[in-house]
């Protein structure tokens, strides 16, 4: 839209050769700057990406060493009881 406006008004002020060349200039640094701003809001998403999966994969891991520590406590005090038992068992037997 904004190349088909300066083109146009090119065409029609073709005595304005000041006026062109700054409009031409404008347009080199306003693309410049699109695309610079474009590259760090694409790091940007990239890295808030990048967190989002690490953080993600945290929880798991997080979650299945829970799981494993609360199993080996499980079979720890089971062992506990059932030495308990097996030697009440021996002393009135």
């Amino acid at each position: 839209l904004y190349v088909s406006l300066l083109l146009i008004l090119l065409a029609s002020v073709a005595a304005a050769k000041p006026l062109s060349s700054l409009c031409l200039r404008n347009l080199d640094e306003q693309v410049m700057f699109n695309a610079v701003l474009e590259n760090a809001c694409s790091e940007q998403g990239a890295r808030m990406s990048a967190m989002d999966s690490s953080s993600r994969n945290a929880g798991d891991m997080l979650d299945r060493l829970t799981l494993t520590y609360n199993r080996t406590r499980q079979a720890s005090i089971t062992t506990e009881l059932i030495e308990i038992i097996s030697g009440a068992s021996a002393l009135e037997g």
